[in-house]
């Protein structure tokens, strides 16, 4: 027994040695560059492959053979991929996803190229090269972790290397060629995936997909290891090894013993699922990068689509049995496109789904189920499969989803289509009167065309918005209102139930239930070829499933996996096929209303009537803009947008506008004397109307392109007020407000006071209803109330504590009340933009309360305070640039009667209602998408508007017209809070000013 013991202890040291120089390689890879490199087993299976050619093909000594194949072969593809895939993507910045997109395109590639050269054979001839004694394997091991940790530690090249891994922008400021230590870290990767190669081909199956997959299984120890520890990996891979080693010696019967069997001589792969679900995420960000504007396939296209597959309908013989196979394929492809094209979730486990639809369908038919309901029921089986993968991904972000999903994959063939108490007997037939190949043929074409149409028709309506949202900007999605986590679930679950359609469709055709057919390296390269070519388009799947059946049956084996391998391997350098060959829909059409009208007509309000009629609340009206003669002006960057160095709006030569809002919107009551004011901060302006007004900075001037007016509004000067009218709201010392809107004057030097406004460039820029003649005297009362005692939000003893103790909020108080604008101002780090995000919802704080009207909805999510009337928008842009503008205004609405008027209204104010509403937010500039964003978080009709940083990217004359909508959204009653650097339009449009430093307001 003792012996017994002992010879598996050193049997499990040799594989745990060997998983250890995986995750050392990986570690490496990663901390130098970033990238969780998914090839590192196609690298040690190539390396493999060179070593037993030099030595058992072409005789070279073993000495010689390694020593060319670890120093000169492996180090050398290390640094072809470093300068041909992975810098580029690192001089445009590409993030975590779209290199692991690249590295699963090189791995792809390595492993078509390996079946083109070698075959797909297994070769069980490799050369031995440290002999079956594992102690010398675990001494080169450890000696290797050692040699690392000191080079990393105590060098130069060690500091570097660090100073990289923290800050690369900062590194490359102070004198550090970060390309150098990128290259050493890829090369130093391969040599330890060319040594972990050549090191396990004796003992395993050396094939181009074997092994490859068996690496990509130890991924598990660098994962446990966060990417980080070297000491944890190599501990983590020897506890594994022997673990498994060891439970070798359990014999148990029956189908649970088989089953504790698999897991035996699998817990890598259990170590990688467990460490996928459980353990905090790999990397940050978003998950797939957004596409730009969407392709747009052309009228005529799907009409050929449609002839040419319905071609092999005349084939005969073994063309039209190839052929059966491609609208099977294509289904399971079309739950790709639903997935990573339009919920933008990195999905690599998509063929075990379609497997496990093959087998329940055997399972089901063979237990007597007609097969076409033995194929529906086995799609509801496997739906609820999907939760598996989509539920890590609900919160979890960067390459976590990735790792989920490649997981349940590895999982699933090694514990049930590698079993034979699962898959031993199992096969399909076909349904009954369509046993022939061109019924079952014709069949497969009625089954994906209507797969087609259910998955254009998510793409469309609100659903389909959404989904886009999600992909495009997941945060600026939730802080719309989108139900992010409702959302993914859907995307998973619609895409396990369309792949296990496919899955059974194909095991039908087929007639049998190949377990190889669904191996996760298919899954890779099924997941390469839909982003090699396009996933957001619904041609990708016929195209990538013609092209795989076609070139694996006509060619020789390798031959697709090469092509899709080389397209995905720079598909961050170059743009997708399919897009790239369509032309692209820079010009959307609006939603449809309720009784499919088309909304967003140019030159019409909420109502139909003229441009600029709309405004922000329903029944308040703006100064309408005189239409001019000739077409509408082309703005900068698109329709309605100003030309560089115009005006946004305004009067014209000679004219200036001003905007005198209501008192409550320009005043506030002053705090009795030693006491601060109701927002706990300092008080800005004066304590009553006709006081002076608030000081200004040195040498500080009105806001460009518009002068207070110092006449008060009617009804609003000094004196007694007049008692409110209905639906009048009291301001903050008690008195009641007046419900009149935003007055309006023009003040012209010369003659033509507003002429030619309406054709002056720029005249649909920011607040497209402000421009043209303005109209003099107060704006018509509106026909609704406001919110009565209006959502006041507050905020008590915020405390946020970042991972490492860091402390970004420290104890902050904050009360911001209707009818004005609150501003906090602060150096960079100061805390600002985090606590926008605990008032928004995007981070919950570790103490403290946020209330509204005295509920407390600190636990609230970011979709839902949205709901609750709280909009925001985000210092670095956060708008959807696949879809046009009057799209991204329509996410942030309220479903309801009321959503088209809602959009129309934010759409006018914003200046968005000229054509420019129908082009695709993507290319269009900055100025344009702030107020994109600012549209949007209007469109959900807030009580509550937090802006972060809405100035930043604007000229003078747009940020001056952004003081006049604030200060109007402000005279409107909205309470609205602002963090921004700008000191003039700070001054010139808020009430308040807080001043924060080190996570606390200090003033």
């Amino acid at each position: 027994m003792a012996s017994l013991t002992h010879d598996l202890v050193l049997a499990g040291l040799a594989v745990g040695s060997a998983a250890a120089l995986t995750g050392i390689g990986l570690i490496v890879t990663y901390r130098a560059t970033g990238v969780l490199n998914l090839a590192h087993g196609a690298v040690a299976m190539l390396c493999a492959y060179v070593l037993r050619q030099l030595v058992v093909e072409w005789g070279w000594p073993l000495p010689l053979g390694a020593a060319v194949t670890l120093l000169v072969v492996a180090p050398g593809l290390g640094l072809v991929l470093d300068r041909a895939v992975f810098r580029p993507l690192a001089l445009v910045g590409a993030g975590p996803a779209r290199t692991l997109v690249a590295s699963i395109g090189v791995f792809v590639l390595l492993v078509g190229a390996a079946a083109l050269v070698w075959g797909g054979g297994a070769r069980d001839d490799a050369p031995v090269l440290l002999g079956d004694d594992p102690w010398t394997q675990l001494v080169a091991v450890v000696a290797l972790a050692c040699l690392v940790g000191a080079v990393t530690r105590w060098t130069r090249f060690g500091r570097e290397l660090r100073a990289v891994v923290d800050n690369r922008p900062l590194a490359v400021l102070s004198g550090i060629r970060a390309d150098r230590v990128a290259a050493a870290g890829w090369a130093f990767g391969a040599v330890t995936a060319g040594l972990t190669g050549v090191l396990l081909a004796p003992y395993v199956r050396l094939d181009p997909y074997g092994m490859p997959l068996l690496v990509v299984e130890v991924i598990a120890v660098a994962v446990v290891a966060r990417m980080r520890s070297l000491p944890v990996a190599v501990l983590t891979a020897l506890a594994l090894g022997v673990a498994q080693a060891q439970l070798t010696r359990l014999h148990p019967e029956g189908w649970s013993g088989e089953l504790l069997q698999a897991v035996a001589a699998n817990l890598f792969v259990v170590a990688l699922l467990v460490a996928a679900l459980v353990l905090p995420g790999v990397g940050d960000g978003d998950a797939l990068p957004p596409p730009g504007a969407a392709p747009r396939v052309p009228a005529g296209v799907w009409p050929v689509v449609a002839v040419l597959f319905a071609l092999p309908l005349g084939f005969a013989g073994e063309d039209l049995t190839t052929a059966v196979q491609v609208p099977a394929l294509a289904v399971i492809l079309l739950s790709l496109v639903v997935v990573a094209g339009r919920g933008g979730q990195i999905a690599l486990g998509q063929a075990a789904y379609a497997g496990l639809g093959a087998l329940f369908t055997g399972l089901l038919a063979a237990a007597g189920l007609p097969e076409l309901v033995a194929l529906a029921v086995a799609v509801l089986c496997v739906a609820p499969l999907g939760l598996l993968t989509g539920w890590p991904a609900i919160r979890r972000h960067g390459l976590a989803p990735a790792l989920v999903t490649l997981a349940v994959g590895v999982a699933v063939s090694r514990f049930v289509f590698a079993q034979p108490y699962a898959t031993a007997g199992v096969t399909l037939e076909r349904p009954a009167g369509f046993e022939p190949d061109r019924r079952y043929y014709l069949l497969e074409l009625v089954v994906l065309a209507c797969c087609l149409l259910l998955v254009a028709a998510l793409r469309r309506g609100r659903t389909g918005r959404a989904l886009a949202a999600l992909r495009d900007h997941e945060r600026g999605a939730e802080a719309a209102g989108v139900r992010v986590a409702g959302l993914k679930v859907l995307a998973f679950v619609l895409g396990a139930s369309l792949a296990a359609l496919g899955g059974g469709l194909l095991g039908m055709g087929v007639r049998a239930f190949d377990p190889d057919a669904f191996d996760p390296v298919r899954g890779l390269l099924w997941f390469a070829a839909v982003l090699a070519l396009g996933a957001d388009t619904l041609l990708t799947p016929l195209l990538a499933a013609t092209l795989l059946v076609a070139l694996d049956a006509g060619t020789h084996a390798g031959v697709a996996a090469a092509l899709i391998g080389l397209l995905a391997t720079f598909t961050g350098r170059l743009p997708p096929l399919l897009p790239a060959l369509l032309p692209t829909d820079t010009t959307r059409t609006g939603g449809a209303g309720p009784k499919g009208r088309r909304h967003g007509r140019a030159g019409t309000g909420a109502r139909g009537g003229p441009a600029g009629r709309g405004s922000w609340r329903a029944g308040t009206r703006l100064p309408a803009r005189r239409p001019g003669p000739g077409p509408e002006p082309e703005p900068r960057g698109g329709p309605g947008l100003p030309p560089h160095g115009s005006p946004p709006d305004g009067p014209a030569r000679g004219a200036r506008r001003t905007i005198t809002p209501p008192a409550h919107g320009r005043r506030h009551a002053a705090p009795a004397p030693g006491t601060t004011d109701g927002d706990g901060g300092t008080s800005a302006t004066p304590a009553r109307a006709g006081a002076a007004p608030p000081e200004r900075l040195p040498g500080e001037g009105p806001p460009p392109g518009e002068r207070a007016s110092r006449a008060p509004a009617p009804g609003h000067g000094p004196g007694p007020r007049p008692p409110a009218a209905g639906g009048g709201r009291a301001d903050a010392e008690g008195a009641p407000r007046s419900t009149g809107g935003p007055v309006v004057r023009a003040e012209t030097a010369g003659s033509g006071e507003g002429e030619g406004d309406a054709r002056r460039p720029g005249a649909g820029s920011w607040g497209g209803s402000w421009g043209g003649r303005p109209r003099t005297g107060p704006v018509p009362p509106r026909t609704r109330p406001v919110r009565p005692e209006g959502g006041r939000l507050v905020a008590r003893g915020l405390r946020l504590t970042r991972p490492g103790g860091l402390t970004a909020l420290d104890g902050v108080d904050l009360v911001l009340l209707p009818g004005g604008v609150t501003a906090v101002v602060g150096p960079n780090g100061a805390g600002k933009s985090t606590l926008f995000d605990c008032l928004a919802g995007t981070v919950r704080p570790t103490a403290g309360r946020v209330l509204l009207d005295g509920t407390d909805i600190t636990g609230r999510p970011a979709h839902v305070r949205h709901r609750l009337g709280i909009g925001r928008t985000f210092q670095q842009l956060a708008v959807f640039p696949s879809l046009s503008v009057e799209e991204n205004v329509r996410v942030g609405a309220r479903p309801g009667p009321g959503e088209d008027a809602a959009v129309e209204r934010a759409l006018r104010l914003a200046g968005l209602g000229g054509s420019v509403r129908h082009r695709a937010a993507a290319g269009l500039p900055t100025g344009t998408l702030r107020r994109v964003e600012l549209a949007r978080a209007l469109a959900g009709d807030p009580h509550t508007l937090l802006l972060d940083e809405p100035a930043a990217g604007l000229d003078a004359g747009e940020t001056a017209a952004l003081a006049r909508v604030l200060a109007a959204l402000a005279a409107d009653g909205l309470a609205v809070l602002v963090v921004e650097h700008d000191p003039d339009l700070v001054a010139g449009i808020a009430r308040t000013v807080h001043t924060m430093e080190g996570g606390r307001i200090v003033s």
